[in-house]
């Protein structure tokens, strides 16, 4: 199998401990990195090491490159717009760094650059192919649920932040760095509508900066299930990843295990609505009572997003370079989030510290 080149920018958190590891690791066979950009020289050195590759302290300088397969845009967050799409329009397939851009408007920019230059614009939102989503979808696809009710997301602990995702300026914040993953997923689940209904708060409790650090979502689209999310650094009892309630059953889950519970259908009683006094033998009144029979499952599934679900990703990426394959996520359904996260910080709009 022949290895496509790639160019990572930045060689941060995401940059160096995500997409560079997942590239140096033996679960990759599809990628060498053939170039790398980062700002800080400590760090251009330690890549030229790591990776054995020309290192530059600017992106432009990938212009004069005519081997670049695709460039990974790990750039700081309010960046990667503008960066994306002049690398679009000088010929390079890009992937971006969550958040995609920093408004709708950015996001359609990109996305009219990448349609005008015909190259693959995609955003790295590897979270869609975690194993625990994945369990998650195939239970819900099986109607064992019956009809859903209400699905809760929490992406929550407790913790105080200080860095450049603390900033506005930056486009930091939870919303825009957390956020990006259950939002997907939730698009997903949802079927990525055109125009949601959004109910939200932001808040700023435990961060040294002046972007949101708690976010409380309510996601409303006619004859689908209201999407209850938080994301919230002040939390220090935050329940399990996922709760789904449904007519027949419910689901709980970590970012390890699936656990879900729906009615025996062959133990059931038949009952139908009864609107005289209900009564207990001896004449008493009675309350609705019966006994119902459960069937149980447990999945332990490849905890997180940052294994398999990598993998996953940069294997639909590289189809579609190499076979034309079509990608399971596409900028357009990201397009959808940004539209929500625009309405979200609309409806608490915090302050910017000079």
């Amino acid at each position: 199998m022949d290895r496509l080149n790639v160019a990572i920018i930045g060689q941060g958190r995401s940059g160096r401990d995500i997409h560079g590891r997942f590239f140096l690791s033996e679960n990759n066979d599809k990628f060498r990195v053939a170039a790398v950009v980062e700002a800080l020289e400590d760090r251009r050195e330690r890549a030229r090491q790591e990776y054995g590759c020309p290192v530059y302290a600017s992106y432009q300088e990938l212009f004069s490159r005519q081997d670049i397969d695709l460039v990974v845009n790990s750039s700081f967050s309010y960046m990667h717009s503008d960066i994306t799409v002049d690398l679009l329009e000088h010929g390079f397939n890009v992937v971006s760094e969550k958040p995609f851009a920093k408004t709708y408007e950015d996001g359609c920019r990109m996305i009219a650059a990448a349609r005008k230059s015909g190259k693959l614009l995609n955003a790295f939102q590897q979270s869609r192919f975690a194993p625990y989503y994945r369990e998650i979808k195939k239970v819900l696809a099986s109607g064992c649920l019956g009809k859903i009710a209400q699905i809760s997301i929490c992406f929550s602990g407790f913790a105080r932040r200080w860095d450049w995702q603390t900033s506005k300026r930056y486009a930091g914040g939870n919303v825009r760095n957390t956020g990006p993953h259950p939002l997907d997923q939730a698009m997903d689940l949802l079927g990525f509508p055109e125009d949601v209904q959004v109910v939200s708060r932001l808040g700023r409790f435990t961060t040294f900066g002046d972007a949101d650090d708690y976010a409380k979502i309510l996601l409303l689209v006619p004859n689908k299930p209201l999407i209850d999310i938080e994301i919230s650094s002040c939390d220090c009892y935050a329940p399990t990843t996922y709760r789904i309630m449904g007519s027949r059953g419910g689901l709980r889950a970590t970012l390890g295990e699936v656990e879900y519970k729906y009615l025996d259908e062959e133990k059931l009683e038949k009952q139908a609505q009864i609107m005289e006094p209900l009564c207990k033998p001896d004449g008493t009144p009675s309350y609705c009572r019966e006994t119902l029979s459960f069937i149980e499952k447990k999945v332990t599934v490849e905890s997180g997003a940052f294994n398999k679900a990598v993998k996953d990703y940069y294997d639909m990426i590289y189809y579609a370079l190499t076979q034309n394959r079509p990608m399971e996520i596409t900028p357009e359904q990201v397009l959808t989030q940004l539209k929500v996260i625009d309405k979200i910080e609309a409806q608490t709009p915090l302050t910017v510290f000079d």
